[in-house]
């Protein structure tokens, strides 16, 4: 019988996605139906394209191109709507695997129904692995982890004024 676990990977430190994505990559290649929700992501990934190619569900988006704390009101709300909507169609979908990816950010900054995103993971379909990435995860996040990895930062090129490459780190 599969035990379905809670994934965390947190922290300032790269790498936090790419677990995630890695871990897709595993499950699709097992035979696992996997979905994909990117929160408060829009424009191209590197592995987006191949993942959906190899079989993987994606959900991604949000309002225009701007970082939370630069959106309107209206931006803000129309987010939220979206990704509570993301959301609700990817817990729709049957999923082995079920990524949220940025949800700790989508939690602390409101972009999403709270009560819908706990309902994700702490009641989800028997045998399903949940992964969760972002910065800063709620007390409850931490609390449900099964597997609980933290990034840490000690150097990044972006110190040196190396822009984000290509294949790196998107």
């Amino acid at each position: 019988m599969k035990n379905g676990l809670v994934h965390l990977y947190f922290g300032k430190g790269k790498g936090k996605t790419t677990a995630a994505m890695g871990l897709a990559l595993r499950a699709l290649q097992a035979g696992w139906k996997v979905v994909i929700l990117q929160f408060l992501k829009s424009g191209s990934s590197g592995e987006i394209e191949l993942l959906e190619e190899l079989g993987a569900e994606i959900y991604r988006g949000k309002e225009g191109k701007s970082f939370v704390f630069q959106m309107s009101e209206e931006e803000k709300t129309r987010t939220r709507q979206m990704q509570t909507a993301h959301l609700a169609q990817a817990m729709a979908r049957q999923a082995d695997l079920l990524i949220l990816d940025e949800a700790c950010a989508a939690w602390q900054l409101d972009m999403v129904d709270r009560d819908l995103l706990r309902k994700a993971v702490l009641e989800r379909p028997g045998g399903q692995e949940v992964v969760l990435t972002g910065r800063e995860p709620a007390d409850w996040m931490t609390e449900a982890a099964d597997y609980c990895t933290e990034m840490v930062c000690h150097r990044h090129p972006y110190e040196k004024g190396v822009s984000a490459r290509k294949g790196v780190e998107y």
